[in-house]
């Protein structure tokens, strides 16, 4: 019983660590944009389009998903340099 408790509680406040990730990586998306955004008009709206679903699927507490559309948008924007 004790381990089953001491395990909960780890998983449990492990949970934000994860979270954290996609907060990270939509402020790296807008320094990106502001600072050197792609010249490509089509390359720009298909990053705020995926950076704008990613804060959505975040705030919907879908991380996993978030993260990955995220993902996306940073590598559009890596591959556009």
């Amino acid at each position: 019983m004790r381990r089953t408790v001491v395990f909960l509680a780890a998983a449990l406040l492990s949970i934000p660590a994860f979270a954290s990730h996609c907060p990270a990586d939509m402020a790296k998306i807008d320094a990106i944009l502001k600072s050197d955004p792609p010249a490509d008009p089509a390359v720009l709206e298909q990053v705020k389009k995926l950076r704008a679903e990613g804060e959505e699927l975040h705030n919907a507490g879908d991380h996993a998903e978030s993260e990955k559309v995220l993902s996306e948008a940073l590598n559009l924007l890596q591959s556009s340099e």
